[in-house]
C-alpha cells in the first residue's frame, strides 16, 4: 500500500495504490489531515490503483469528510471499480460522498 499526494491547481490529489484496510488506514488519514492543515481546502482521494477498503477504511473516509468539511473544506473521491462502487452503494456512502468516474471530472466538480 502505498500514498502519492500531489497539486492540480488548487486541488490535493491523493493517490491510494493497494488495499485501504486497518492496518494502513491511520497512515491515509495523517497524509491528508496533514494537507489540510498546509491549508488545503479541495482534496480529490483517486482509488485507481485501490482493489479493496475494508469497513476502517470506509470509516476513516467518513472522519476525513467530517473534518475536512468542518475545516471549510471539500472531499471528493474519484475512479471507484465496479466492487468498490457497490460496496458505496450498498453502505450508503455514496450520498455521503461526491463520487466521479474519473479524476478529470472531479476536478472539473469543485
Amino acid at each position: 500500500m502505498s500514498f502519492t499526494v500531489a497539486r492540480k491547481g488548487d486541488v490535493t490529489i491523493v493517490d491510494v495504490e493497494g488495499q485501504l484496510i486497518v492496518g494502513n488506514r491511520q497512515e491515509l488519514k495523517q497524509k491528508v489531515l496533514d494537507e489540510v492543515e498546509k491549508g488545503a481546502k479541495k482534496i480529490l482521494i483517486d482509488f485507481s490503483r485501490t482493489g479493496y477498503i475494508d469497513s476502517s477504511g470506509l470509516g476513516v473516509l467518513v472522519s476525513l469528510a467530517k473534518r475536512i468539511r468542518d475545516a471549510g473544506g471539500e472531499l471528493r473521491l474519484a475512479n471507484l471499480h465496479d466492487e468498490l462502487q457497490t460496496l458505496f452503494e450498498l453502505t450508503k456512502l455514496d450520498t455521503l460522498f461526491q463520487i466521479s468516474k474519473t479524476r478529470d471530472h472531479a476536478l472539473e466538480s469543485f
